[in-house]
C-alpha cells in the first residue's frame, strides 16, 4: 500500500544520481524532518523529534534535481509513502521511503530562481545540456 505525503525538511545527504544499465535515472537523499513546538512553561520554541526520509526521484525530475538540489537545502516533497519492515541475522528495522512526484525549495527560508527547460519538438522537459531545448527563465522576485 501507498499513500500520497507531502513532507517538508532538510536534504541530510549529498543527492546521490544514478543511471541504471536500462537508462533510468534515479537521484536519491535522505531527509531529515523536525516538528517545532511552544513549550508554555519556558515560552520558548523547542525541537521535537526528528522523523527521517530516503527520497528517490525517477526520469526527468531525477535530471532535473541533480543541479537543483544540495545538501543542506529546506525543501517540499510530495510523494508515495512506502513503510518497510527489515530484518538481518542480528538487527531488525524500518525503512520509510518516498518515491518524489514532486520537488522544490521551501520557499519560507529563502528564494529561488526557477528556469523552465522546454523542448523544441514536444511537450516533454528536457535538459539544458541538450541542443534541442531552450530554456525559458521565469519572472524573477523583487527582494523585500
Amino acid at each position: 500500500m501507498s499513500d500520497t505525503i507531502t513532507i517538508t525538511g532538510l536534504i541530510a545527504t549529498t543527492p546521490r544520481h544514478v543511471v541504471t544499465s536500462e537508462g533510468l535515472p534515479i537521484t536519491s537523499f535522505r531527509l531529515a524532518s523536525s516538528q517545532r513546538r511552544f513549550d508554555k512553561a519556558t515560552s520558548a520554541w523547542v525541537d521535537a523529534s526528528t522523523n527521517w526520509y530516503t527520497v528517490t526521484a525517477f526520469r526527468q525530475l531525477a535530471i532535473n534535481a541533480v543541479p537543483s538540489l544540495s545538501k543542506g537545502d529546506r525543501i517540499v516533497v510530495t510523494g508515495r509513502l512506502r513503510v518497510r519492515d527489515w530484518q538481518t541475522d542480528d538487527r531488525t528495522g524500518t525503512n520509510v521511503e518516498i518515491e518524489a512526484e514532486t520537488l522544490g525549495h521551501d520557499l519560507f527560508w529563502g528564494t529561488a530562481v526557477f528556469t523552465r527547460l522546454v523542448a523544441l519538438g514536444g511537450d516533454s522537459a528536457t535538459t539544458a545540456g541538450d541542443e534541442s531545448a531552450q530554456a525559458e527563465p521565469a519572472e524573477a522576485a523583487v527582494p523585500v
